[in-house]
């Protein structure tokens, strides 16, 4: 049977304490890019109060609360933050190791397609089974990091940055990772002024990185050591980017701007 477990994703539990009646939902509308008051799953970001990417995630309906599918890797620093948030709210807010996430590459069996686009298959979250792959190796990673590549979907910290990446440069608002209707969240004023003004100049796409050494070998690009799988880093592709274009832009003399205005008068 084909593995579908994605051990690089862990799951968080939001849920309303016992005898509380705190609304799990409207205390993550509040924080978050994309309406988790509609439907869900939604793709979303916890930004910075520029607007910049700090978690990538997914949001999944949970019972009374809501569960967060994210990476495994920055789930305990997810916590801490929307803990953060949290304040006197009654509401707790912890990983879920029973649950975990399952990925196929086509949609059509019954799992909900993924939120950001139809070509990325399907996902769901399941508890934890007996007849799940024991082993990061034996499970879907490398199959779905390989076919997030090819359609160029950026995701996750190492691709999106921590606290460095404008949320729209992220080419959000093409994946459905933003609402601009919803209200106020975490780095809403300037990421709604950025669309409104058509300010954003530096969307682009995962930028595939070479392998060097062999396999448990170092990466190209600081990746992790054991998984074999191209690397991307949208930050390096928007520097150089932006580095070539101020390189070929003329240079301007202060000394030439104060003859033409002194022409100009």
């Amino acid at each position: 049977m084909t593995a579908t477990r994605l051990f690089d994703r862990a799951v968080i539990r939001l849920s309303p304490r016992p005898d509380s009646n705190e609304n799990v939902v409207d205390f993550l509308q509040g924080l978050v890019t994309s309406d988790v008051a509609g439907t869900l799953p939604v793709w979303t970001g916890l930004l910075t109060p520029q607007g910049k990417a700090l978690f990538d995630f997914i949001v999944w309906p949970g019972g009374k609360g809501l569960l967060i599918d994210c990476e495994a890797e920055v789930a305990d620093a997810l916590v801490k933050r929307l803990s953060m948030y949290r304040l006197r709210k009654a509401i707790d807010i912890a990983r879920d190791d029973r649950l975990a996430v399952h990925w196929r590459p086509h949609t059509g069996d019954g799992a909900a397609p993924d939120p950001r686009l139809h070509a990325l298959g399907e996902r769901w979250v399941a508890v934890v089974d007996a007849t799940d792959p024991a082993e990061e190796e034996t499970g879907a990673d490398a199959a779905w990091r390989a076919h997030r590549l090819a359609l160029r979907v950026p995701e996750g910290r190492a691709e999106l940055g921590d606290g460095e990446t404008l949320w729209l440069e992220c080419n959000a608002a093409d994946l459905h990772g933003v609402s601009f209707t919803k209200g106020c969240y975490v780095g809403q004023e300037n990421t709604a002024r950025m669309n409104w003004r058509q300010k954003v100049g530096r969307q682009a796409p995962p930028r595939r990185l070479p392998r060097t050494g062999a396999r448990g070998g170092p990466l190209a690009g600081g990746g992790h050591p054991g998984r074999r799988h191209a690397q991307v880093d949208c930050r390096r592709s928007l520097r150089q980017r932006t580095g070539a274009a101020c390189q070929a832009a003329p240079a301007i003399s202060m000394r030439g701007l104060r003859r033409r205005s002194r022409s100009a008068t």
